[in-house]
């Protein structure tokens, strides 16, 4: 699907990998020279349990087609439950996407140990593929409220 001028789509992939294991994978990735869509732009964090969803929203208000979330596999968690809590809180946060009109495959979550160089690989180049499929999000954010924003931080 082209964009303009400039060729086809290349969906904006924001990427919140776990410092102990995703982003130790996505490391891997890399001095293993394996190839794959270079779509994301990763923000590393603590643990997947620091995620808000309000980093996932700011991220499709910015521009984001699609964001990835990666942590820890359930009962690996370098801080015990952080897994768990971006669990209970992946749920609610994918019911507000549906409400606003997101698809489904535009936000995923993805447990990927430090070893799993070649699963983190895959799912980047799946979400990729997904996401260009459904091509661009437009989100319809009202500048009105941009503007009282402005005003309430000036």
């Amino acid at each position: 699907m082209p964009d303009g001028n400039h060729g086809p789509f290349e969906p904006r992939i924001v990427a919140f990998f776990c410092n102990w294991c995703t982003y130790l994978a996505s490391d891997l990735a890399g001095t293993s020279r394996m190839k794959y869509a270079p779509n994301t732009r990763v923000v590393r964090v603590m643990c997947s349990g620091r995620v808000d969803p309000q980093f996932v929203l700011d991220a499709f208000a910015r521009g984001a087609d699609g964001v990835l979330i990666g942590g820890c596999h359930p009962g690996d968690c370098h801080y015990q439950e952080g897994n768990y809590k971006m669990l209970r809180r992946f749920h609610l946060l994918k019911r507000l996407l549906a409400q606003m009109g997101i698809e489904d495959e535009r936000c995923r979550l993805e447990w990927i140990s430090a070893a799993e160089a070649d699963k983190l690989k895959a799912a980047v180049n799946d979400m990729v593929e997904k996401v260009r499929a459904l091509g661009p999000l437009h989100l319809a954010i009202p500048k009105e409220e941009f503007a009282e924003e402005e005003v309430a931080v000036s």
